[in-house]
């Protein structure tokens, strides 16, 4: 009877060591999983703030060029408008969605500018106008580098998030899909054409 008691008690022993052993191993598992999910996430505004350093740098250059221009294109006023008013929207967006669409306002302004410049050839000349549009392309090849690097953050955070089982995970943590950087408008995808 008491070999019988003993073994007994060594197989439940077995079995709730076992049973134990599973639920560290789960919980393990879910706090490294969260974790993951919260490394991602801050990831993932970490490279947007990036993108807004760029964007401040960007609109803080804005004005110089836009005074620039004015002194040869009086009355390309609309057009300097545009780009101010693109301007102040994207400084006010309060979203990471709306700040992605304003900015593709202020992008489409500041081709508007290269427009302007195509008009004046003694503007194109000037050497102020050289250096803050030497200044702008600079920025503007850092924001579409910033932007490319952080449309890979998003991609490996929405992909992590919708996975099986880290998506039971992520639910809990009520995470939402991370909106990409995409061009807004169809004039954008066309190709460039060049005239002599």
């Amino acid at each position: 009877m008491n070999l019988l008691i003993s073994t007994g008690v060594i197989a439940a022993i077995v079995i709730v060591a076992v049973v134990a052993l599973l639920i560290i191993i789960a919980l393990c598992w879910g706090i490294s999983a969260r974790n993951n999910f919260v490394r991602l996430r801050n990831q993932c505004e970490e490279s947007f703030s990036t993108i807004d350093i760029y964007l401040k740098k960007r609109f803080d250059l804005i004005p110089n060029l836009v005074e620039t221009v004015k002194g040869y294109a009086k009355h390309e006023c609309e057009t300097l408008t545009s780009v101010v008013n693109a301007r102040s929207r994207n400084v006010t967006a309060s979203t990471t969605a709306e700040k992605i669409a304003e900015d593709a306002q202020v992008s489409n302004a500041i081709k508007n500018i290269n427009m302007v410049a195509e008009k004046y050839p003694e503007l194109k000349a000037n050497a102020n106008f050289m250096d803050l549009m030497n200044q702008l392309k600079a920025i503007e090849s850092q924001l579409a580098d910033q932007r490319r690097y952080y449309n890979a953050v998003v991609k490996n955070f929405n992909t992590q998030r919708e996975l099986f089982p880290k998506s039971v995970i992520a639910s809990m943590m009520h995470l939402e899909k991370a909106p990409y950087f995409q061009l807004d408008s169809e004039e954008e995808r066309k190709n460039v054409q060049v005239k002599f």
